[in-house]
C-alpha cells in the first residue's frame, strides 16, 4: 500500500517517511522506511511487520468508491482495490491510541492525498473503526507486503479530484457490479485485477458488513479487540 514511487527512483521524501512497525498484537516496536518495509527481503526476515489501513468510502447510495492503482506504485500497479489504502506514519498525530485517533487521522491525511478529498468531507469522527487484520503478500520477486491494516467504514457524499500520480482511475459500484468486478477478476477478463488486501476484505467480510451499512446496523459488528490473521 502506500505511495512508494517507481522502484528504486523512490522520492527521497518517500524514502524517509517512516512506517509503525508492530508485532502481531499491534504493539509498536519500532519503525523503519516505506521502502524497507516493503521489500521482501525485509519481510522474509519477519522484520517489516507494519501498521496500515483500508478505508471504505461509500456514497450516500450506499455504492463504494474503488481506485486503480497508479501504474508508478511499487506494489500492485493498476490494480484495484478499495477507496484509500495506506499506512500511518511515525509521528505523534498518527500514533494516538484513544479511539484509533492516529490511524483515523492518516486516513483523513491519504483520501486528501489520494483523491483530493478535503478534511471536511472527511471528518475524523465520522470514520467506523470495524476490525484489524493481519495478511501477507508478495507484489513480484522484490516488492510485498506485511501489514496489520485497519477496516474503516466512511459515508458521505464527496468531490472526488484523483491524483494522477497515486490513482489510475476510480469508480463507484454497487454490490452486483462489484460482484460482476470479482468474476471479472477471477477470469482474468479485461486485465481486471484486484488487489490482495482488498479481496481478502471481500471474501470475509465487506458483503456482511455492507448489508449492516444499509440497514443501519454496522455498529453490530464492530470488533477492534480480535485481529483477524487471514494467512498461515
Amino acid at each position: 500500500m502506500g505511495t512508494l514511487a517507481a522502484a528504486d527512483n523512490m522520492d527521497p521524501l518517500q524514502k524517509r517517511l517512516m512506517c509503525i512497525l508492530v508485532d502481531e498484537t499491534d504493539a509498536v516496536v519500532g519503525h523503519d522506511s516505506k521502502y524497507n518495509c516493503h521489500l521482501m527481503e525485509t519481510i522474509n526476515t519477519g522484520k517489516a511487520l507494519h501498521r496500515a489501513f483500508s478505508v471504505f468510502l461509500f456514497n450516500t447510495k450506499f455504492e463504494l468508491l474503488l481506485q486503480q492503482r497508479s501504474a508508478t506504485k511499487v506494489t500492485f500497479p493498476l490494480v484495484w482495490t478499495n477507496t484509500c489504502c495506506s499506512h500511518p506514519l511515525y509521528r505523534e498525530s498518527e500514533l494516538i491510541k484513544e479511539n484509533h485517533l492516529g490511524v483515523r487521522n492518516a486516513a483523513q491525511r491519504k483520501l486528501f492525498d489520494e483523491l483530493g478529498i478535503v478534511a471536511k468531507d472527511a471528518p475524523v469522527d465520522q470514520f467506523t473503526c470495524l476490525g484489524r487484520i493481519l495478511y501477507r503478500a508478495p507484489s513480484d520477486g522484490k516488492w510485498g507486503e506485511h501489514e496489520l491494516d485497519y477496516l474503516l467504514f466512511l459515508v458521505g457524499d464527496v468531490n472526488v479530484q484523483p491524483n494522477p500520480e497515486e490513482v489510475a482511475d476510480v469508480m463507484y459500484v454497487n454490490k452486483e457490479q462489484l460482484k460482476e468486478l470479482l468474476k471479472k477478476a477471477d477470469a482474468g477478463d479485461e486485465g481486471i485485477k484486484l488487489s490482495p488486501w482488498f479481496r481478502l476484505v471481500v471474501d470475509n467480510f465487506l458483503f456482511e458488513w455492507w448489508d449492516k451499512l444499509e440497514n443501519g446496523t454496522l455498529s453490530d459488528i464492530v470488533n477492534m479487540e480480535k485481529i483477524h490473521k487471514l494467512y498461515d
